[in-house]
């Protein structure tokens, strides 16, 4: 019997893990926090596995609502295994010691929820089990009720540094959970090459922008060219530009290209600045770009000039000395630079936010996003005007909806379990994969319901 069970994730972004019972052989795929929520909130429903048995972790990449809640599940699940890349290992050891700091600054109540350590982090990841991709592992849990054992293969997804999807093969069964996956090139993550996926019987299938018009996505080139000349434009004004970004991926990809649309003379020469856990991430990048799948090998991140931001308290610092600030979180979350950032912005009629990847509706970053100068807005609990130039750009580190059709084509899975995106992403990916196969079952995953697949 294999069974499916979503413990969150499954209609948003956030908290991705999914539990799956193979023949009694217990599997996580993925193990993230939601970081728009606090506490136990925050964390996947690990009680509904509590009288099941789980053997292994398999972890996808290192984005916090993919591995965020590792540290928490081993405080219940002290002997499961986990596996992951050799890149998602190397990055998880920074993102989770930053989440210790994070989370020694909120008021998380000890009685609902222990925070970890440092020490604990230490050995988590020494734990973690890394494998090359491509690699076939054979795997049976401890009560594992058949002769065959499990296949595991981890393939690059294209998504960021060291992602994966992850392919199960028992008996006549072969499920690819797809993680977040991407088949065209970025910056420096070249795409997924599904040649390399093979058949499925069950897919399971992220949908992040399965309810996005791609005519609005553009691509990463002719969006560069879009970033350049409004940048300009600011620039040439004494302005400077607030990019809000993920501290893992998006840095790195927005980072490199502004870096190659200066040398290019495309961008006027400017400051850049980031700071954070995105330096020592941008070093993990360094140091596999010939390892994996990866485009200009010859850049070498920390080689480009970068200033820190986080020496510089007085924000008036930017209005002598403008340029670009590369600053997490992506959403704009609360307590983080690129919120204490926006704050400041909204009110300097020459600076700009130039907002580059996905925000969920209910981030802060949201109503920024959908703003324009002189809009009136609440942000932070407070009516703003925003007087500052706010422009939207698609630099997706997530497939295309029509993407996500090729890959149920090449694939040809018989089950399809939507994950990973709303009801009205679910729902158009989904009709769209009955309109070309009627005889296909397309389930629509709901947190806590379980799904029997064989």
């Amino acid at each position: 019997m294999i069974k499916f069970i979503p413990l969150g994730g499954a209609s948003d972004i956030g908290a991705s893990c999914f539990y799956l019972n193979i023949n009694n052989t217990g599997i996580l795929l993925d193990c993230g926090i939601d970081p728009r929520k606090k506490g136990k909130e925050s964390l996947p429903y690990f009680s509904l596995i509590k009288n099941e048995p789980l053997d292994f972790v398999f972890i996808s990449h290192a984005h916090q609502d993919h591995i965020g809640a590792l540290p928490f599940l081993v405080q219940e699940f002290p002997h499961v295994i986990i596996y992951s890349t050799y890149q998602t290992k190397e990055i998880a050891e920074i993102v989770l010691h930053n989440a210790v700091n994070i989370l020694a600054q909120e008021n998380i109540d000890q009685n609902e929820l222990r925070n970890y350590t440092h020490e604990e982090i230490d050995l988590l990841v020494k734990s973690i089990r890394d494998i090359d991709y491509k690699k076939e592992i054979l795997l049976e849990g401890f009560a594992h009720n058949s002769n065959e054992k499990i296949k595991i293969t981890f393939l690059d997804a294209g998504h960021i540094l060291g992602s994966a999807s992850i392919k199960i093969e028992f008996e006549n069964e072969i499920i690819i959970y797809s993680g977040d996956i991407n088949l065209s090139n970025q910056s420096l993550m070249v795409g997924a090459e599904l040649n390399d996926y093979g058949k499925a019987t069950t897919l399971i299938l992220e949908t992040t922008y399965g309810a996005t018009d791609s005519s609005q996505l553009g691509n990463w080139l002719s969006e560069s060219n879009r970033f350049a000349k409004l940048a300009n434009k600011i620039l040439h004004n004494d302005g400077s530009i607030l990019v809000p970004v993920f501290a893992l991926g998006k840095t790195q990809e927005i980072l490199s290209t502004i870096f190659s649309l200066i040398e290019k003379k495309k961008i006027t020469d400017t400051n850049i600045y980031t700071g954070g856990v995105s330096k020592e991430i941008s070093n993990v990048y360094d140091r596999n770009r010939y390892i994996v799948n990866y485009d200009k090998k010859d850049l070498v991140l920390r080689n480009i000039p970068q200033t820190n931001f986080n020496e510089i308290e007085d924000l008036t610092y930017f209005n002598k000395n403008n340029g670009i600030i590369l600053a997490s979180s992506g959403m704009i979350l609360k307590n983080t630079p690129s919120f204490r950032f926006t704050k400041y912005w909204l009110n300097q009629k020459k600076f700009a936010i130039f907002i580059v990847g996905y925000i969920d509706e209910t981030a802060p970053g949201y109503v920024i996003s959908k703003a324009q100068k002189n809009d009136s807005i609440l942000f932070d609990d407070e009516p703003k005007k925003v007087q500052c130039t706010i422009e939207r750009f698609y630099f997706s580190a997530h497939s295309k909806r029509e993407e996500l059709i090729e890959i149920v084509n090449k694939l040809n899975p018989e089950k399809i379990i939507l994950v990973h995106g709303n009801d009205e992403a679910k729902n158009w990916i989904g009709e769209k994969i009955l309109s070309i196969n009627s005889k296909r079952k397309v389930y629509s995953a709901e947190n806590f319901k379980e799904i029997v697949l064989m």
